[in-house]
Protein backbone atom coordinates (compact mmCIF):
# COMPACT_ATOMS: atom_id res chain seq x y z
CA UNK A 1 0.00 0.00 0.00
CA UNK A 2 1.52 3.42 -1.11
CA UNK A 3 1.89 6.73 1.72
CA UNK A 4 -1.51 7.83 0.57
CA UNK A 5 -3.52 4.43 0.63
CA UNK A 6 -2.42 3.94 3.63
CA UNK A 7 -3.11 7.63 5.29
CA UNK A 8 -6.43 7.49 3.85
CA UNK A 9 -6.87 3.72 5.33
CA UNK A 10 -6.02 5.23 8.54
CA UNK A 11 -8.20 8.41 8.27
CA UNK A 12 -11.17 6.44 7.61
CA UNK A 13 -10.72 3.72 10.24
CA UNK A 14 -9.93 5.79 12.96
CA UNK A 15 -12.70 8.49 12.28
CA UNK A 16 -16.65 7.43 12.86
CA UNK A 17 -17.48 9.67 9.70
CA UNK A 18 -14.92 10.88 7.35
CA UNK A 19 -15.43 13.41 4.57
CA UNK A 20 -12.94 13.79 1.65
CA UNK A 21 -13.85 17.32 -0.03
CA UNK A 22 -12.68 20.29 -1.70
CA UNK A 23 -11.63 22.71 0.57
CA UNK A 24 -12.74 22.68 4.20
CA UNK A 25 -16.03 22.24 6.51
CA UNK A 26 -15.69 25.82 7.43
CA UNK A 27 -14.97 26.92 3.95
CA UNK A 28 -15.68 24.26 1.02
CA UNK A 29 -14.48 25.29 -2.57
CA UNK A 30 -17.25 23.45 -4.22
CA UNK A 31 -21.06 23.62 -4.46
CA UNK A 32 -21.08 19.16 -3.95
CA UNK A 33 -18.65 19.44 -0.96
CA UNK A 34 -21.01 22.42 0.22
CA UNK A 35 -23.97 20.61 0.00
CA UNK A 36 -22.92 17.21 1.83
CA UNK A 37 -21.56 19.88 4.63
CA UNK A 38 -24.52 21.68 4.95
CA UNK A 39 -26.58 18.04 5.24
CA UNK A 40 -24.18 16.81 7.60
CA UNK A 41 -24.50 19.98 9.87
CA UNK A 42 -27.97 20.04 9.53
CA UNK A 43 -28.12 16.38 10.76
CA UNK A 44 -25.67 17.42 14.09
CA UNK A 45 -23.48 14.78 13.05
CA UNK A 46 -19.60 14.97 14.30
CA UNK A 47 -17.66 14.64 11.03
CA UNK A 48 -14.03 14.60 10.44
CA UNK A 49 -12.68 17.01 6.76
CA UNK A 50 -10.39 16.48 4.90
CA UNK A 51 -9.24 18.69 1.93
CA UNK A 52 -8.11 16.71 -0.83
CA UNK A 53 -7.14 20.21 -2.48
CA UNK A 54 -4.05 20.29 -0.36
CA UNK A 55 -2.45 17.39 -2.27
CA UNK A 56 -2.62 16.00 -5.97
CA UNK A 57 -1.75 12.60 -4.46
CA UNK A 58 -4.68 12.17 -2.03
CA UNK A 59 -6.96 13.53 -4.18
CA UNK A 60 -6.32 11.30 -6.76
CA UNK A 61 -5.52 8.63 -4.41
CA UNK A 62 -9.02 9.06 -2.60
CA UNK A 63 -10.55 8.29 -6.38
CA UNK A 64 -8.58 4.96 -6.48
CA UNK A 65 -9.08 3.55 -2.91
CA UNK A 66 -12.83 3.91 -3.30
CA UNK A 67 -13.21 3.32 -7.01
CA UNK A 68 -15.40 6.59 -7.27
CA UNK A 69 -13.95 9.52 -9.50
CA UNK A 70 -16.05 12.36 -8.03
CA UNK A 71 -15.30 14.40 -4.67
CA UNK A 72 -17.01 14.75 -2.00
CA UNK A 73 -16.58 11.22 -0.73
CA UNK A 74 -18.26 10.15 2.28
CA UNK A 75 -17.65 7.26 4.75
CA UNK A 76 -18.99 5.86 7.73
CA UNK A 77 -17.45 3.52 10.29
CA UNK A 78 -14.68 2.49 7.12
CA UNK A 79 -17.25 1.83 4.74
CA UNK A 80 -17.50 4.43 1.62
CA UNK A 81 -21.18 5.50 1.03
CA UNK A 82 -21.16 7.57 -1.55
CA UNK A 83 -20.58 11.07 -3.13
CA UNK A 84 -23.07 14.15 -3.13
CA UNK A 85 -25.97 12.97 -5.04
CA UNK A 86 -26.46 9.70 -2.80
CA UNK A 87 -25.98 11.70 0.17
CA UNK A 88 -28.52 14.25 -0.74
CA UNK A 89 -31.06 11.49 -2.09
CA UNK A 90 -30.64 9.44 1.25
CA UNK A 91 -31.21 12.63 3.12
CA UNK A 92 -34.41 13.74 1.13
CA UNK A 93 -35.51 9.84 1.73
CA UNK A 94 -34.98 10.26 5.34
CA UNK A 95 -32.75 6.95 5.20
CA UNK A 96 -29.54 9.14 6.16
CA UNK A 97 -30.50 9.42 9.20
CA UNK A 98 -31.63 6.20 9.73
CA UNK A 99 -28.24 4.91 8.72
CA UNK A 100 -26.43 7.29 10.78
CA UNK A 101 -28.53 5.60 13.34
CA UNK A 102 -27.75 1.97 12.53
CA UNK A 103 -23.78 2.55 12.71
CA UNK A 104 -23.77 4.21 16.01
CA UNK A 105 -23.20 7.51 14.86
CA UNK A 106 -25.18 10.21 17.04
CA UNK A 107 -26.80 12.50 15.00
CA UNK A 108 -28.33 15.40 16.94
CA UNK A 109 -30.54 17.09 14.79
CA UNK A 110 -33.85 15.78 14.97
CA UNK A 111 -35.13 15.94 11.13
Amino acid sequence: MSGINEFIDNEVKTNDVVLFMKGTPGFPQCGFSGQVVQILDYLGVDYKGINVLTSDDLRQGIKEFSNWPTIPQLYVKGEFVGGCDIIREMFQAGELQSFFAEKGVSARGAA
